[in-house]
């Protein structure tokens, strides 16, 4: 386990090189969610390919860089675009940006997703606030060897989205006019979407929406104490009994139709953190 300590540093060194800020809050963007970035002021780009270990996303959607600046005055760290299970990377690759974020001193962790919305009361373009996951990934990061100076060997998952802001998430958006959802967040391995009789049970089980991201940044997020905003763009309807075919180019149009919202109610969550 050394050695993730090695590579931690190894990361960080490089960013610091390049940085001139102190980053507090780190944001990663989902699928055609990216487009955020762009309102980083003072912004330094650094591909993901010039960082020692990190992965390179293959996903249509994800530019596949980091981008550290201010915005509206508070230094942040961006992944525009993420590392995911389904692209044959271990869990371990999936997460090692977030670990390298807590090394630069991110304290604040904004995670958002694209996803298919299981609760009928929700629709397509709907914001939904994460309160709670559901790992049915069949893996986690944590498995392997346990480093104490990250975090302990089992972590309570109880509060892996920090209630509390849960709650000044919603002040915010009510304060903006943006109506948004609260839900379960279902984390599945992909590439494939999922079957109509596994949708049923994954509503069942509890799930509000589903998606291939988010759930393995968290439990690594959670591990190593970091205050955990997750929000996730409702792209298309995932129930079972009323399921329609659907493509990523689908998922991409709607994300691209939400932008506007989903970008003023991140801006001001970041204003507004202490």
């Amino acid at each position: 386990m050394g050695q993730l300590l090695q590579r931690m540093e190894e990361a960080k060194t490089r960013i610091l090189s390049q940085i001139d800020v102190q980053p507090r809050i780190g944001l990663i963007l989902g699928s055609g969610l990216g487009e955020l970035a762009n309102d980083i002021q003072d912004a330094v780009r650094i591909p993901y390919a010039t960082i020692p270990h990190f992965p390179v996303s293959t996903v249509e959607g994800h530019a596949g860089q980091l981008v550290a600046g201010r915005l509206h005055g508070k230094a942040v760290i961006a992944m525009q675009g993420r590392f995911h299970y389904y692209e044959g990377y271990s869990m371990q690759e999936v997460t090692f940006p977030v670990r390298v974020m807590k090394a630069l001193g991110v304290d604040y962790l904004f995670v958002s997703n694209a996803c298919g919305g299981m609760n009928p009361n929700f629709k397509p373009g709907d914001l939904m606030l994460i309160s709670d996951h559901l790992n049915m990934t069949g893996a986690n990061p944590l498995i392997g060897e346990n480093e104490p100076t990250l975090g302990p060997r089992f972590p309570d998952m109880s509060r892996a989205y920090t209630p509390e802001l849960l709650s000044f998430v919603k002040e915010i958006a009510l304060s903006l006019g943006i109506d948004v959802q609260q839900g379960v967040y279902a984390g599945i391995s992909g590439p494939a979407y999922m079957t109509p009789a596994e949708l049923t049970m994954l509503r069942k089980l509890g799930g509000d929406a589903v998606g291939m991201s988010t759930v393995p940044e968290v439990i690594v997020a959670s591990h190593m104490a970091m205050k955990v905003i997750g929000i996730s763009c409702v792209t298309d309807m995932a129930i079972g009994e009323e399921l329609e075919p659907l493509t990523h180019e689908q998922v991409i149009e709607v994300a691209n139709r939400t932008k506007p919202r989903f970008i003023a109610l991140v801006k001001e969550i970041v204003a507004r953190l202490p």
